[in-house]
């Protein structure tokens, strides 16, 4: 098997752990000082290894009922493979979205060393409830 169909394999199972919210199993899947960001967010705010990224993704999934993924397209490179999904997220309180998101990861060593997501802030400013965000504003680290 090439790079890009191993990059392949990991991305996809990195989606897998990711969208049944196990975590700890996603961030598993990176190089001890990989990256995790999105790119609408404040230029500091990137979570720097496993267990930031945990961190950072229990901010923003850990109050949510339902998380779910629509794959459009997924395109693997030697060191790169890029997404096109749409994130499905329902929030404890009833409300939804549908996120359009384009995701990039980077990976060497059969390990993944930078994600970054680039998705639409108006989305989900439109969305999420007004409890959220003042859990998310706390911040993770």
């Amino acid at each position: 098997m090439g790079a890009a169909d191993e990059n392949r394999v990991m991305v996809e199972g990195f989606w897998t752990d990711l969208y049944r919210q196990d975590l700890a199993a996603a961030a598993s899947r990176f190089a001890p000082d990989g990256t995790y960001t999105d790119i609408e967010t404040p230029e500091d705010d990137v979570a720097v290894g496993p267990d930031e990224i945990v961190r950072r993704l229990t901010l923003a999934f850990g109050k949510l009922s339902g998380l779910r993924d629509e794959r459009r397209h997924l395109v693997a490179g030697d060191d790169a493979v890029l997404t096109e999904h749409v994130e499905h997220w329902t929030w404890r309180s009833g409300e939804t979205m549908a996120l359009p998101v384009a995701s990039v990861h980077e990976l060497s060593g059969g390990r993944i060393t930078r994600w970054c997501d680039y998705w639409d802030m108006n989305v989900l400013v439109a969305a999420a409830p007004p409890w959220w965000f003042e859990h998310v504003m706390a911040g993770w680290k």
